[in-house]
């Protein structure tokens, strides 16, 4: 399935959705619209003003952040849709982050074995990756992402006014998934990205727009090439094997962490690793680290802490024959997947970088 894209433009991306749900492809439908309570609060007033074809939708509230990723809000969440009357032609909206994305296309992925959904991200990790590539899921015992299905949302609308309404946290955690995207990408870019203050990036509207356009069309074109994760699409990935272990950690030890931290940490330890075991620049490791930026997130990690972390590394579903395997930077735009770390050098990365 090809999913459409809607960028703002002359025309806004919410009339080019409207334009959409209006159409013959969805004439019977019923529509459901899945929104946190901040969403709630600052989007789903002018989404439903501007999307004319939603005014008898219904929609249904989940709790804000990881609490949504979870079994039991699924199981109520597929009752609700029974409860009214929900077909194989109903369609769930949803407007919301990263884990309103995942959870409403985990949602949509098994109910009735698999009805339409349409991504509306409103932070900027929404934007520049999670609601893109069709991947979606929920914890389990908080282990992220442990459950989940690819199943390709039929539009994705990108509509950056969401964002005026986005805390500092929220965009940082967009700002380590662009710098992830530019390390994959281009050098300039990354250049660019990197040497910009955090206020100039995300307050100048032609830089985001331009930024967000990039991230967007480089993850389409991989996940074109690898819609289930085989080969290519591992490379984004890049960030996640530790930043992924290291959100579980903070998760079970109830320490505020956002995934946007995780994942800085985790570009961290991987570039540090990228230096010492394929010969990456140190001056990219270094131009790289934006630990500033998260460092009142989270705390330096005792040994005894990196063990708890490798036992969440060591459930990774990337892993293969006992290996923890990983995605690490030759140089920018040269990835290579799957390279195995043992756990000395995964303690070693987890140490450095957590020092402030």
């Amino acid at each position: 399935m090809n999913t459409k894209y809607f960028f703002p433009s002359r025309i806004s991306s919410l009339a080019k959705l409207n334009r959409l749900l209006m159409s013959e492809e969805y004439k019977g439908s019923k529509f459901f619209i899945l929104v946190d309570e901040n969403t709630y609060t600052h989007c789903l007033p002018t989404f439903i003003s501007r999307v004319s074809a939603l005014e008898q939708a219904e929609f249904f509230e989940v709790p804000v952040g990881e609490e949504a990723k979870s079994l039991e809000v699924a199981a109520q969440l597929w009752g609700a849709l029974l409860d009214s009357g929900a077909d194989r032609k109903s369609v769930i909206l949803n407007l919301g982050g990263g884990c309103i994305s995942d959870i409403g296309g985990f949602v949509a992925a098994g109910f009735k074995r698999g009805i339409r959904y349409i991504n509306i991200p409103t932070s900027l990790i929404g934007m520049v990756d999670a609601a893109i590539g069709g991947k979606t899921a929920v914890n389990l015992e908080k282990a992220k992402n442990q459950v989940g299905f690819f199943h390709q949302p039929e539009a994705v609308c990108i509509y950056p006014e969401f964002l005026d309404s986005l805390p500092d946290a929220e965009w940082k955690s967009g700002y380590f998934e662009m710098e992830k995207t530019m390390l994959l990408t281009d050098a300039d870019l990354f250049n660019d990205f990197v040497h910009q203050s955090t206020a100039s990036m995300v307050y100048d509207p032609l830089k985001l727009c331009e930024h967000i356009r990039h991230c967007v069309d480089f993850k389409r074109s991989v996940v074109a090439a690898d819609p289930y994760e085989t080969s290519i699409r591992k490379i984004l990935n890049l960030g996640h094997t530790f930043g992924h272990a290291i959100e579980s950690f903070a998760m079970q030890k109830h320490i505020p962490c956002s995934h946007g931290a995780a994942v800085g940490f985790g570009l961290a330890c991987e570039l540090y690793l990228s230096v010492k075991k394929l010969g990456l620049s140190e001056k990219i490791y270094n131009d790289s680290l934006s630990f500033k930026r998260y460092h009142s997130e989270f705390p330096q990690l005792s040994l005894r802490d990196t063990e708890s972390i490798l036992a969440f590394m060591r459930q990774d579903k990337k892993n293969r024959d006992g290996l923890i395997l990983c995605v690490l930077l030759q140089d920018i735009g040269v990835p290579m997947i799957d390279v195995a770390l043992d756990d000395n050098e995964i303690r070693d990365a987890l140490l450095k970088n957590s020092k402030f």
